[in-house]
């Protein structure tokens, strides 16, 4: 089952897909602000909760050990135990005491065994959380990037028509004013679109 931010991210992926393109071009598209705004809201509100899902996954570990740890006292008592009942046997003294230090021996390799079993799985699901989360924020890195040049492509494309825009003006000026009032006033609109770069 996706979580809500693998959602999100898909009907962002599915939005940008379903957008047109711009008049004449193949790579940019038109977008609805509003609408890839509130996607990436929600993207950006859903981000901790998933995080601190994933923390309280992490956080089983010790449990997991825990429990393992409460298997291994389990049998080294069972074995303790095992081992108690066969010294009070007097005609079997030495055999007892042979099978009381295998008895524990196999209870400390089988509880060793649990313990190194719990910490692999807990440490495994931890990193498959971390790795999901980067994942999660690479691919919400990706799709910030994207939006950041693309409306750094718009500026650019603003600003060029902004500048075709004046330089027509000022040529339509200096074709209808005297010969004498065509240099201080494209020198003073000059000097206002250079202000305005800046």
């Amino acid at each position: 089952m996706s979580s809500r931010i693998e959602q999100i991210i898909e009907q962002i992926e599915e939005y940008v897909d379903s957008c047109k393109y711009q008049p004449l071009s193949s790579t940019k598209i038109v977008v609805n602000k509003e609408e890839l705004e509130e996607m990436l809201r929600e993207l950006r509100l859903k981000t901790p909760d998933e995080i601190k899902r994933y923390q309280k996954i992490i956080s089983n570990k010790d449990a997991i050990l825990a429990d393992a740890q409460a298997k291994a006292d389990s049998l080294i008592a069972e074995a303790q135990k095992k081992t108690r009942e066969m010294v009070s046997q007097h005609e079997v003294m030495q055999q007892a005491y042979a099978q009381a230090n295998e008895t524990i021996s196999n209870a400390n390799k089988q509880a060793q065994n649990i313990l190194d079993s719990a910490t692999t799985d807990a440490n495994n699901i931890r990193m498959s959380a971390i790795a999901y989360t980067d994942d999660m924020l690479e691919n919400l890195s990706q799709i910030m990037g994207n939006t950041l040049s693309d409306a750094g492509e718009k500026y650019k494309v603003f600003i060029s028509s902004l500048q075709s825009c004046y330089e027509v003006v000022n040529k339509n000026r200096n074709e209808l004013a005297p010969q004498t009032m065509q240099a201080p006033a494209a020198d003073e609109l000059e000097l206002a679109m250079e202000d305005a770069h800046e």
